[in-house]
């Protein structure tokens, strides 16, 4: 797999306004709550890493590309996090059947090319009453402008931001996977995220 190396060289930069904005303390809000054996999925540059707390038995972080993955191991090096870094994408999770306590997604759903079998992996390896932590952006609401503008421009902005697709429907396909989804309605923090303005963060439950 090529990946993204452009891309994941300005990944970070790229966010950088976003996380001082409010983005990073969303991300610890999420994480803290992530307890025993953990997964991430697209687990990317390591933005989250900090934030695992102790109640974290043991933490993998899969990435199918290889220089976020190269970006994710110099981070993890430069932390006393004890994690395994697994070259796998979230559609195909080389992992057994409910072998996690918790998967984590952090905008990882708009980028995957099959966002429907990726919350069926995170479903399977999730022990029965685990819990599926996540932070993604969003569809606008049917029919308002900004849905408009966000399928129009799924394409050009896909080339610009790696392959990420701002116009799907994500509480709805984790509704329809998951057993209860509890979600709460953000927005994007941050200057030029008009497309990916709309957010959710919650819990799924197997």
């Amino acid at each position: 797999m090529t990946g993204h190396p452009i891309f994941a060289s300005i990944y970070d930069r790229l966010l950088a306004d976003s996380e001082r904005a409010g983005l990073r303390e969303m991300r610890a809000d999420l994480v803290h709550t992530a307890a025993g054996r953990t997964l991430e999925i697209g687990a990317g540059t390591g933005a989250n890493l900090e934030f695992y707390p102790d109640g974290v038995t043991e933490l993998v972080l899969s990435e199918p590309d290889p220089h976020m993955a190269k970006r994710l191991r110099i981070r993890l090096e430069s932390t006393s996090r004890a994690a395994e870094v697994v070259a796998a994408g979230a559609e195909d999770l080389p992992f057994d059947d409910a072998s996690f306590d918790t998967v984590v997604s952090t905008l990882t759903l708009c980028t995957v090319a099959d966002p429907e079998r990726a919350a069926a992996e995170a479903k399977r390896v999730l022990k029965p009453g685990g819990q599926f932590l996540f932070i993604e952006h969003v569809r606008d609401q049917e029919g308002t402008r900004r849905a408009r503008w966000q399928d129009r421009f799924e394409r050009p902005w896909g080339w610009f931001a790696g392959g990420c697709h701002p116009n799907r429907d994500t509480r709805r396909l984790l509704v329809s996977t998951f057993e209860t989804v509890e979600s709460t309605g953000l927005e994007f923090p941050g200057s030029g995220t008009a497309l990916v303005k709309p957010m959710i963060s919650g819990s799924a439950r197997r």
